[in-house]
């Protein structure tokens, strides 16, 4: 057996995931799959980070899958994420390559690392009616209590996902249905794969990363972010919808429906990415109490990735 069939390249907002990604891709023969929950929307591009010109190298273009799959008025979940990363973990197989995860999104990286199966529960608007009225802390009782299970797997950062989890869990809860299971007919080839992953975090100093976010949010609305919201807008995009995805669609949208002025826009942006990475740790931190060994290394030293992929072949 294989020592690894799947590489993941982890780590926080803006520590240079993607560069090293296709780095890697172009020497170990593999295509990457984007584990990130708002990179499958058509048109979300600058502010996601899509950055798709690196994807080119020596001048040959690295495959990647799960970018631009879904439009953005659509919903998107992690069932939908799941299935749609066991096609292409099984399509890069197939084409002997070697499969390589890279992305922002903790619970989408842990879900695919543990090849999770899932419900895909209906949504109940009656319930999410209900859920809105109660705080984060009752969310979370409410959960924990339907379900410990998915409790322990669901970002407890986030109210919209809270709410999901408890809408999943009552819904197995109700059919009777068994978590693990999953009785898509299109499905069953999916599930049987096996992940065997290697897993390797990109740890920078705090001082550092947060340069590095500061330095590329002003990058990312030199090159038009704000222009990239109001493309969305007017593709039908709400300013609801577009507050729920949050960071930086969030806040330009806040500012384009003249909520806040452009430097508040800036400084409060600044703000929530650097509180954003400190929440990618953490959950990296809970995968690794969870099971999920990480290899840690400085930086984006390649060097240093290098040593640990060898070690392994």
């Amino acid at each position: 057996m294989k020592k690894f069939n799947l590489l993941a390249i982890c780590g926080p907002t803006a520590s240079s995931k993607t560069s090293l990604a296709v780095k890697i891709a172009s020497k170990y023969n593999g295509e990457i799959i984007s584990c990130d929950s708002r990179q499958v929307f058509i048109g979300m591009d600058i502010g996601t980070g899509k950055d798709l010109e690196e994807y080119k190298i020596n001048p040959t273009a690295i495959k990647y899958h799960l970018i631009d799959i879904v439009d953005p008025v659509e919903d998107y979940n992690l069932y939908r994420y799941i299935y749609d990363f066991k096609k292409a973990f099984n399509l890069i197989q197939s084409n002997d390559k070697l499969p390589i995860l890279t992305g922002g999104s903790g619970l989408y990286l842990e879900a695919a690392l543990k090849n999770y199966n899932l419900y895909p529960a209906p949504q109940n608007n009656e319930l999410r009616t209900l859920l809105n009225t109660k705080t984060k802390d009752q969310l979370i009782d409410i959960l924990k209590s339907e379900s410990l299970e998915i409790y322990k797997k669901t970002d407890l950062s986030s109210t919209r996902r809270i709410i999901r989890g408890i809408e999943i869990a009552q819904y197995i809860n109700n059919n009777q249905l068994d978590y693990r299971e999953n009785n898509k007919e299109d499905n069953k080839e999916n599930n049987k794969i096996k992940i065997i992953p290697l897993i390797i975090g990109i740890r920078w100093p705090r001082d550092i990363l947060i340069k590095k976010i500061d330095l590329r949010l002003e990058e990312r609305l030199q090159k038009g972010m704000i222009d990239e919201v109001k493309e969305l807008i007017a593709r039908g995009v709400t300013i609801e919808r577009l507050i729920k995805f949050g960071l930086e669609y969030k806040y330009c949208a806040l500012y384009l429906s003249n909520e806040i002025s452009y430097t508040d826009m800036v400084e409060k942006l600044k703000i929530e990415i650097h509180k954003y990475s400190k929440r990618q740790m953490t959950w990296l931190r809970g995968m690794e109490r969870r099971g999920l060994k990480i290899n840690w290394i400085k930086d984006n030293k390649f060097n240093y990735i290098e040593e640990i992929i060898n070690n392994y072949l």
